[in-house]
C-alpha cells in the first residue's frame, strides 16, 4: 500500500484545454521541487508526450479495458512509491465512453478537477459545472477551473454562476502563447512545438495563483502482486524504428520487450540510419510517415537495410503509419504519390475524415491483446488477412491482419502487456 497526492484532470469535452492544465501543473510543482507522475486516460500518444516533457518523467496510459484494472492499479501503486504528486488526464469528456475518464476516477478513488472553457460563456458555466458534479454521485468531484476566461469581470460572473456547494480552482485567461497546436490526429508531437517548454512555463505561472497549485488529497494505492514472466525473448535484439515519422510507441510497450528479456534499441529511418545488423526483429509503428514520405524515400540506406531484414527472413512488426511504409505507394490528400518500400503489395491513400476510430482486440492461439485504431487513410492490398480484429464493445469486425512472409502488419495499435505471450510470439515470428 502506497499513499499519494493525485488529481484527475477532466473536462465536459475534448477541446477545453486539459492537457495544457495538466502539464502546467506538472510543471508548476516540479518547479516547486515535488516529483510528478502523470498518467494519460486511453489509447493516446501525443499527449504523453508533452506530459512527458512537462513531468520530466515518462507517462504511461490507464484504461480499465486496453490496459485492464489490474494493471491500471499496479502502475498507479508503483508511481505513489516513487512520486510526491500523481496526475492524471482524462479523455474526452468525464462521462464519454465505455469505460469513461469517471469510471476510472471512481475505481482508484482519484477527485475529479474538471477544466471548463469559458469562452464565450458566461452563466452557462455553473450549470456544466452542476451537471458534471452531481450527474454520477459516486464520482469523487473536487471542483472546477474555468480555462479561456476574458477578464476579472467575466472570472467574477463565472463564480457567481457557481452553485455554493461546488469548490471554485480558480481561473486562466485565454492566450493563444498558452494552447498547444493541433492537426488532425490531435496535438502536434513535443518535438515539433519549438517554444513548448516556453508555452508550459506559461501556463505554470497561470495555475501558480490558482488553489491547484496546493496538493490535492493523498489517496491510497494497494499494489496487486506482479505477473511473473517467462523470459521468452531472452538473447534477442529488437529494433524499434522512432523519429518524428515513426513515434507512436507506448513505453509499457518497449518495458515489455525488455521484461520478456530482449534488449532493445532505436533507430530513425527519416535520419537515413540503418536496423542494426544484429536485430533479431524490427518493429515499425505508427505516426506521420505521410508528413515526411519524400524524406523517407530518399533514405535508401535505411530502406536497403529494411529490405535486407526482411530477405533473411526476420520478423517485423508493423503498425499502422509503419505498415503504410511498407506499402509501395503512398497517396497525401493533395494528391501526391510517393513511393514506399514496396515490402507489402498495395498502396494506402490519406483522406481529409477519419476512416476509423476504437478500442479493439485480436484473438490467436496465444489468447487476446487489445489495442486500438485511429487513422485517417485507406488502404488497397491483395493481400488476405490471417484474422481480424474484433471492436471492444460489439465484437463487430475491426481491423484486419496481414501476414505477408516474416512480415505480420495492422492498422491495429497493439498493447502488447496484455498478452505477453503474443508479444513475444509477434517478435519471434511464430504468431498468425
Amino acid at each position: 500500500m502506497a499513499s499519494c497526492p493525485a488529481l484527475f484532470i477532466s473536462a465536459p469535452a475534448s477541446g477545453q484545454g486539459k492537457t495544457t492544465i495538466t502539464a502546467g501543473l506538472a510543471r508548476l510543482h516540479r518547479r516547486q521541487g515535488r516529483r510528478v507522475r502523470v498518467f494519460k486516460t486511453g489509447p493516446d500518444f501525443l499527449d504523453p508526450m508533452i506530459l512527458a516533457r512537462a513531468s520530466g518523467a515518462q507517462v504511461e496510459s490507464l484504461d480499465l479495458w486496453m490496459v485492464g484494472e489490474e494493471a491500471c492499479r499496479r502502475l498507479l501503486a508503483e508511481a505513489a512509491q516513487e512520486a510526491d504528486l500523481i496526475l492524471i488526464e482524462g479523455v474526452m469528456g468525464l462521462f464519454d465512453g465505455t469505460p469513461s475518464s469517471a469510471d476510472l476516477a471512481c475505481t482508484f478513488g482519484v477527485p475529479v478537477a474538471a477544466v471548463i472553457s469559458a469562452k464565450a460563456m458566461a452563466q452557462t458555466f455553473g450549470a456544466i459545472a452542476f451537471g458534471l458534479a452531481r450527474f454520477r454521485p459516486d464520482v469523487p468531484f473536487h471542483g472546477v477551473l474555468a480555462n479561456r476566461v476574458g477578464s476579472a469581470r467575466h472570472a467574477q460572473m463565472l463564480v457567481d454562476a457557481l452553485p455554493s456547494d461546488i469548490r471554485w480552482l480558480g481561473h486562466v485567461e485565454g492566450a493563444d502563447d498558452l494552447e498547444l497546436p493541433e492537426r488532425h490526429l490531435g496535438l502536434h508531437q513535443a518535438n515539433e512545438i519549438a517554444d513548448l517548454d516556453a508555452r508550459i512555463e506559461r501556463a505554470a505561472d497561470a495555475l501558480a495563483g490558482t488553489a491547484l497549485a496546493e496538493l490535492p488529497p493523498a489517496i491510497e494505492f494497494a499494489a496487486p502482486a506482479p505477473a511473473a514472466l517467462r523470459p521468452l525473448l531472452a538473447g534477442r535484439h529488437v529494433a524499434i524504428a522512432r523519429d518524428a515519422a515513426f513515434a507512436f510507441i507506448y513505453p509499457a510497450n518497449v518495458g515489455l520487450l525488455e521484461a520478456l528479456g530482449a534488449r532493445v534499441s532505436f533507430f530513425s529511418p527519416l535520419a537515413d540510419e540503418p536496423v542494426p545488423g544484429t536485430a533479431d526483429a524490427l518493429y515499425l509503428p505508427g505516426g506521420y510517415p505521410e508528413l515526411h514520405a519524400a524524406t523517407l524515400a530518399r533514405c535508401t540506406r535505411s530502406a536497403s537495410s529494411i529490405n535486407a531484414h526482411v530477405a533473411d527472413g526476420k520478423p517485423v512488426v508493423a503498425e499502422c503509419g509503419g505498415m503504410l511504409y511498407l506499402l509501395e505507394r503512398l497517396t497525401d490528400v493533395e494528391g501526391t504519390t510517393t513511393p514506399m518500400l514496396g515490402l507489402m503489395p498495395g498502396q494506402a491513400t490519406m483522406l481529409t475524415r477519419l476512416a476509423a476510430l476504437g478500442m479493439q482486440q485480436i484473438d490467436s492461439a496465444h489468447g487476446s491483446m487489445t489495442g486500438h485504431t485511429f487513422h485517417y487513410s485507406q488502404m488497397h492490398t491483395p493481400l488476405v488477412p490471417v484474422t481480424t480484429a474484433k471492436r471492444a464493445q460489439t465484437s463487430a469486425a475491426g481491423e484486419a491482419v496481414f501476414r505477408h512472409g516474416s512480415i505480420v502488419a495492422t492498422y491495429m495499435h497493439g498493447y502488447w502487456p496484455s498478452n505477453p505471450a503474443l508479444a513475444a510470439a509477434l517478435f519471434s515470428g511464430a504468431a498468425f
